[in-house]
């Protein structure tokens, strides 16, 4: 029994050995250094810039002051922030709940998908700006309601899009085999296309992620709300009237940040889902 527990110990402090080093590659790898190097370089050489040519803080402000003016700012901005992620993050999962139901539809039936996908080619073209001064209007007594809304138009496309694709691309001697043994509609759409889309979906999802934020805060510049319900938009609007361009720099670069750390973290989900089994993400690895 000893030997092969101590066996078994060593496999998986092997494992774990081998896990940290991955990490450990990965973060120092040249995939990371590289944007982190040219980074750096890009903002000292905006902030030496801004002080050799003493270019006045309403026009371009540096990162030093504008990390300064976030810092001092951040309560405000943060709870500005979070305002932002609950409307992405509510129109994210609409667009993804609504999109799958809808390319499961278009799966099951090729007359549903011809009739209704123009008109999904055709919400997801019409312009988000010119629109949602109209939505928010018809929702005037449900403002959170008109913002998810506009964001979900924006999210909606690339979910939709993805799915029917991927539900679409199922390898043809599978589903022959599929029919063979007698599997029902059902069936091959669970055990069969649902695999086989998942790549696409989550490609879609990176996608929709940074496309529901953008239209988050496109549907907060229309509206314009303030006060303590106001989202990170409005404080970008109040700043550059009020000449605080530091505080919308600080603004603007939490709202980049969120955009990145969305993006990351269905990248790092889609990776995790499908590293043992998809070319995608295996080559990542090897």
């Amino acid at each position: 029994m000893m030997p092969s527990t101590i066996r078994k110990n060593m496999k998986q402090e092997l494992r774990q050995t081998q896990s940290q080093n991955r990490i450990l590659n990965h973060l120092f790898s040249l995939d990371i250094i590289a944007p982190v190097i040219l980074g750096i370089i890009v903002l000292t050489a905006w902030e030496i810039s801004v002080q050799v040519m003493n270019i006045p803080p309403y026009l371009l402000p540096g990162p030093v002051l504008v990390l300064k003016t976030l810092i001092q700012e951040w309560n405000e901005l943060f709870m500005s922030l979070l305002i932002t992620i609950k409307i992405t993050v509510v129109a994210l999962v609409v667009a993804v709940v609504s999109g799958v139901l809808i390319a499961m539809l278009f799966a099951q039936n090729k007359l549903i998908e011809r009739s209704l996908f123009p008109y999904a080619v055709i919400l997801q073209t019409t312009p988000i700006v010119a629109i949602s001064p109209l939505i928010i209007i018809w929702l005037r007594d449900n403002t959170f309601a008109a913002l998810i809304l506009c964001a979900w138009i924006i999210a909606f496309f690339p979910i939709i899009s993805n799915t029917t694709l991927g539900l679409n691309s199922v390898d043809k001697n599978l589903s022959e085999m599929f029919k063979l043994y007698g599997a029902s509609r059902w069936q091959t759409l669970i055990y069969l296309r649902f695999p086989s889309a998942l790549p696409y979906f989550l490609g879609g999802l990176r996608i929709s992620g940074g496309l529901a934020l953008i239209g988050a805060v496109v549907a907060e510049f229309v509206a314009g709300t303030g006060g303590s319900r106001s989202g990170i938009a409005y404080q970008i609007l109040m700043s550059s009237y009020n000449l605080e361009i530091p505080r919308m720099f600080a603004a603007l670069l939490l709202t980049t940040v969120l955009g990145i750390a969305i993006f990351v973290l269905f990248t790092v989900v889609s990776d995790f889902l499908l590293k043992d089994w998809h070319e995608s993400a295996m080559n990542k690895d090897g």
